[in-house]
């Protein structure tokens, strides 16, 4: 083959592989409606990241506004997760839902990132028994009294303390407390909310054998274990409309607690239960979705969900453009969230439809809000 030949072939391999990456990686960029009432600009949510710069009132700032702002051209930007309850505190200065200072505050974010075009959904969050007197100046509350064993994080090595088994009353005014704070949510001009029920808080604690040991209604069998989440999400729904709920989970058990046999049918029964309710999506809870968990049908924690679960799906765990394409294209998932790359890259969506580089993520970046 002469060489002019085989130049030309190469050149005609390589502009067809390029374009076949175009095409593919457009899939992220790509509308997509998640229901009669929001459409999504494209595919890329921003993952919810604590980043613990709300002022001492735990009321959101300016400046925290102009960091959504900045990244509001993904499709869904779910916010930090935000506490519904003074109890439910676990980390300095994360931003709250309970007050009026604090839906004011969250005024200023939702404002801005609207102004720019673009979506925002507050997670609801309540740490449970990973909460700490230091912030709640009281003894944490959970499911039962089982402590976790470790480091609180962001401070000067204090201890995880006993946390206070709920009483069932303490429980149902729980569940009445994030209907509160969903609708306070939607009072800010949020455009929806997410229940953080992953990553071993609160209503994770309530579906874990390891951190539920109750024998009321809400301990026992699978149904009990659930019932928690779904009394939560069917409140909320009658509160402020299914088109405006999703909720995270993290089935695969990787912080803050432990997996027990088992578990795996809880999730499998409260998956089943959420496909009945209409609600927004789905969104897994992970760092890193690469892992096989035998106890999850010998999958990935983001197969479990999508075989178990009949609606929009968002993975989640260390996705890069490639990835979330190729999750996409394969109908792994309907959404990726992308996480500690927004924290490094702002402009993380235009530098993703240029094939611009990416600046790598360090964790000194969670010293400073840019």
């Amino acid at each position: 083959m002469a060489k002019s030949s085989f130049f030309a072939l190469e050149y005609s391999f390589s502009v067809k592989h390029y374009l076949l990456w175009e095409n593919m990686k457009n899939l992220l960029f790509e509308t997509y409606k998640l229901n009669s009432s929001i459409t999504l600009a494209n595919k890329i949510v921003m993952a919810p990241l604590t980043r613990c710069f709300a002022d001492n009132d735990l009321v959101p700032t300016n400046k925290i506004a102009q960091y959504y702002a900045r990244r509001a051209d993904a499709g869904l930007i779910i916010s930090e997760a935000t506490i519904i309850d003074p109890l439910g505190q676990g980390y300095p200065n994360t931003p709250g839902i309970y007050t009026d200072a604090q839906i004011e505050g969250w005024k200023l974010v939702t404002n801005a990132v609207h102004q720019q075009g673009g979506k925002i959904f507050c997670q609801l969050w309540h740490t449970g028994r990973v909460a700490h007197s230091i912030y709640t100046k009281q003894q944490p509350v959970a499911p039962s009294a089982v402590a976790w064993h470790g480091k609180v994080p962001r401070t000067a090595d204090l201890e995880y303390e006993m946390p206070h088994a709920l009483t069932t009353q303490a429980v149902k005014q729980l569940v009445q407390k994030y209907i509160a704070a969903a609708k306070n949510a939607i009072k800010a001009g949020f455009d929806g909310v997410e229940i953080h029920g992953a990553n071993g808080y609160l209503i994770d604690q309530f579906l874990r054998q390891d951190t539920n040991k109750r024998s009321d209604e809400y301990g026992g069998s699978e149904t009990n274990r659930a019932r928690f989440a779904l009394e939560i999400v069917t409140g909320i729904i009658a509160a402020i409309g299914a088109d405006k709920v999703g909720i995270r989970l993290s089935p695969q058990a990787y912080v803050h607690l432990e997996y027990t046999n088992g578990d795996e049918q809880t999730y499998e029964y409260l998956l089943q239960q959420l496909s009945k309710k209409s609600i927004c999506y789905v969104h897994l809870g992970a760092f890193n979705d690469q892992y096989i968990f035998d106890y999850l049908d010998d999958s990935k924690a983001s197969a479990f969900i999508r075989k178990h679960y009949q609606g929009t799906f968002i993975t989640c765990g260390s996705y890069t453009v490639a990835t979330a394409t190729t999750a996409i294209k394969n109908k792994q998932a309907d959404l990726v969230a992308i996480g500690r790359a927004f924290i490094a890259n702002p402009d993380f969506i235009a530098k993703a439809k240029s094939n611009s580089e990416m600046i790598e993520y360090d964790m000194q970046m969670l010293g400073e809000l840019s």
